[in-house]
Order: structure tokens, then sequence, then C-alpha cells
């Protein structure tokens, strides 16, 4: 693993979970952050695997790595859900039992199908803390369905054509889907246009492809386009919402979802090509591996995947026990983020040691390849 990136998978799930514990109001970003990270990792994967194996063997070996390492945890947290559906008339925990009965049914099944995603951009869409933040890893799937087929048939000179390809798409699939909803071409789609370029896959092309980019390709002067591009697209959002709303708010211009002079097809562009801007720092150059290597860091990243999977459920139980038992339950108490961050390391701990580090192993045995991630 190159240095760094653990920590920065830290840096992607922290900031998450500030924002779903409404402490940090552009925390939402955290993901795209995840998202070019994977970019990033899964194409220099891929093309050192399509170096080294025929086609059959390509396909087999990557899915079956991907298989272990992303579905035991995913079902099993699904499994969980069903478990708690019994569970809960018995806990007696308040709000809780609506929560999980009135919306498991209609929900589950578009989970276990990687299909949230497009299920959120429906008019058929209910909030669910035990599901909603499922939508980025229906993404990350999809995207994993996609992505190494393309790799496998573009020729080795053709890689920065469909890099670039891929970001110009991005932008373009978010100017037509927002035109769609805005025109509501068709009445089971969500009302909300901005909210549905957030969810929709398509609008995220160009974050994987910047970071499959910067897996091959050089950046000129990473440091001050890094300082550059951290001074202009805060200001160009504050600059929008003052045009826009003639009010500037604390999440530096970028609300989720982005609103005003069309920045949820331009705002995602910009995030994206920062990050991308950043890991290559990181990657390339060694800027704050002093920090990103600290060992909590490192630890958080190493267990990133079960944090995320596992925290806006926490955070569901944590907001009823508090109700239950009279406690302040607002979300941005010091108490509630404690008790919420405590129990999701916990839930995750346990889970990467006893449930998928025991099956990370086995990726070796049954799909060994020269590279691992």
């Amino acid at each position: 693993m190159i240095p760094g990136l653990d920590g920065l998978r830290a840096i992607a799930f922290l900031i998450v979970f500030f924002f779903h514990t409404r402490n940090l109001p552009f925390g939402w970003l955290g993901v795209q952050l995840f998202f070019v990270l994977s970019g990033f990792l899964i194409t220099d994967i891929l093309l050192h695997m399509k170096e080294q194996l025929p086609r059959r063997a390509f396909f087999i070996k990557f899915y079956g790595r991907r298989f272990l390492r992303i579905f035991p945890l995913y079902y099993f947290y699904l499994a969980l859900l069903a478990a708690l559906i019994f569970l809960v008339p018995m806990l007696d925990l308040t709000g809780l039992k609506a929560e999980i009965s009135s919306k498991f049914l209609n929900q589950i099944w578009v989970a276990v199908f990687y299909v949230y995603d497009f299920f959120h951009a429906s008019s058929f869409f209910v909030r669910s803390r035990f599901f909603v933040h499922l939508w980025s890893l229906s993404v990350e799937e999809q995207f994993y369905l996609i992505w190494p087929l393309l790799i496998f048939l573009t020729p080795r000179g053709k890689l920065k054509q469909l890099c670039f390809s891929a970001i110009g798409l991005g932008f373009v699939f978010r100017l037509a889907i927002t035109f769609i909803y805005r025109a509501q071409l068709f009445p089971y789609l969500l009302s909300d246009p901005q909210q549905a370029v957030n969810v929709i896959p398509f609008s995220h092309l160009d974050a994987f492809a910047f970071g499959a980019y910067i897996s091959r390709f050089e950046i000129s002067r990473p440091r001050l386009q890094l300082l550059a591009l951290t001074i202009i697209t805060p200001a160009l959002g504050l600059l929008t919402d003052f045009i826009s709303k003639g009010t500037m708010s604390a999440s530096l211009g970028y609300d989720l979802p982005m609103t005003g002079l069309y920045k949820e097809v331009w705002g995602y562009t910009l995030w994206n090509y920062l990050f991308a801007v950043l890991i290559y720092c990181v990657a390339r150059t060694n800027f704050l591996t002093s920090i990103l290597e600290s060992p909590p860091l490192r630890y958080l990243g190493k267990i990133s995947y079960g944090l995320y999977v596992y925290h806006y459920g926490v955070i569901a139980i944590m907001v009823a026990l508090f109700k239950t038992y009279g406690l302040d339950y607002s979300l941005r108490s010091f108490q509630m983020f404690i008790a919420a961050m405590s129990a999701t390391l916990i839930v995750a701990s346990l889970s990467f040691y006893l449930l998928e580090k025991p099956i990370i192993n086995l990726k070796d045995k049954f799909f060994r390849v020269a590279v691992t991630n």
C-alpha cells in the first residue's frame, strides 16, 4: 500500500461521519474523496493485472478478489438489519420500531441488488439512516462492473483518452440529468434534480476517471495546483451562493444537494479534481505522509470500509437509545458524537478481525496475483 493512502481513507470517513452527525456541513464530500481514491487504486491494480494475466484469469481474479473484499461485510450488515426487525419489539427503543419496520421491506431488495442509488433517485425513495448511505456503495459496485472491461479493452496508448472521455461524460451526464429531472419527463423520478445528480452513478464518472488518470499520468506542479484549488474551489462556492441566494453558508457554498447557478453540474468537477491532486501529492510527493501515516489514522483507514457500512445504522440506534433514556439526542451534542463514534469503532473493529480479515486472507489462496489491495 502506498504510504498515506490509509490515512486519506480515514480522513474521508471522518468527514462523512462529522457530516452525518451534523457537525460538518460539507462533510458529504468525503464520499467524493472515496470515489476518486477508488479510481486511483483500482485502475492501478487492473493495469498490473492486465500486464500479467490472460483474459479469463484477469476477470476471474479481479472479480473474485472484489467479491471477497466487499460482499461478505455488506451482506452481513443487511443480515443484521433483518435480525433487528425481530429484536426491536423486545428492545422497545423509542422511534426505532417505526424506522425499521415501515422502511425495511421497501428498501432491502434494492440494497441486496446494489441498485440503491437508482432507488434513491426515484419518487419511491424514503430516507432511512439504516440504508441511505448504501447508495455510494452501489455506485462503487457498478463502477467495478464496468471499469475492468473498459481497461481490458483499451489499448495501453489510449488510456489517457479513456480517462478524458470519462471525465467529460461525467460533466455531460450531470447536465443531462439536471435537465431531465427539471423537465419532469418521467413521473417516477425524484422531484429534486440536485439530489438526483448526487446519487445517480453516471454523475460520478469523472471522480473515478480523475483517480484513474493520476494512477498513470503526471500532474504539473501538483502542490501549487493543490494550494490554488484549495483557495479557488470554496471561493467559487461562496461567491455563487451569494449571487444566487444572497447568503454564504458554512458549507463553503457546497450544500448537499448543491444548488445555484448549476453548481450541481460543475461543482463536482472542481472537487473531484481537487481530490485527485491531493491524492497525487500524497502518493507521488509524500505530501502530509508524516501525519497520514500516524498509527490512529492508519488503523481507521484499514477498517474504513466497516466504519462506513456500520456508522449510520449505529447513529440511528444511538439516537433511539438516547431518546429512550431521556438523554440529549441532538446529533450535534458532544455526548452523542462520542457515543456514536465509539460504538462505530468497536463494531467495525470486531467486524474487521472476526469477519473481514479471515475472508480477505482467502484472496491470495483462491485468486492470487502479484498486486494486492
